[in-house]
């Protein structure tokens, strides 16, 4: 017989399911570490993989402790597809601005804020 039932993840393969992001941080002026949605930037350091090395470690902690106290763990970000669609709220005079923008530029507004958001 089949069962539908998911098996319990074994406690030290959890922290995988996060997806970890080491960038520099010209403010900062160096790397920086963060987990969403286990932690943000919570390390700080010189090499890419020293902070990579210690943010695994973070993320295993918290990990644990979340666990240990009874604490449900937010849904893994690691390996989740994206759609390449949001929805975002503006104002509509802004929305309208922007179309006419677009429009100006013969472009749609779909291209005009992928093209935008390309700049960021």
């Amino acid at each position: 017989m089949k069962t539908s039932a998911k098996k319990a993840e074994s406690p030290a393969v959890l922290p995988r399911r996060y997806l970890k992001l080491v960038e520099w941080s010209d403010k900062d002026g160096c790397f920086v570490g963060s987990a969403p949605p286990i932690i943000g930037p919570c390390r700080h350091g010189r090499t890419e993989a020293g902070v990579m090395t210690q943010l695994s470690s973070i993320v295993e902690e918290w990990v644990e402790v979340m666990l240990g106290e009874g604490h449900p763990l937010p849904a893994g970000s690691a390996g989740k597809k994206c759609s390449g669609q949001f929805v975002v709220r503006v104002a509509p005079e802004r929305l309208k601005k922007t179309s006419l923008k677009a429009l100006a530029r013969g472009e749609s507004l779909n291209q005009f804020v992928a093209t935008a958001l390309t700049e960021v």
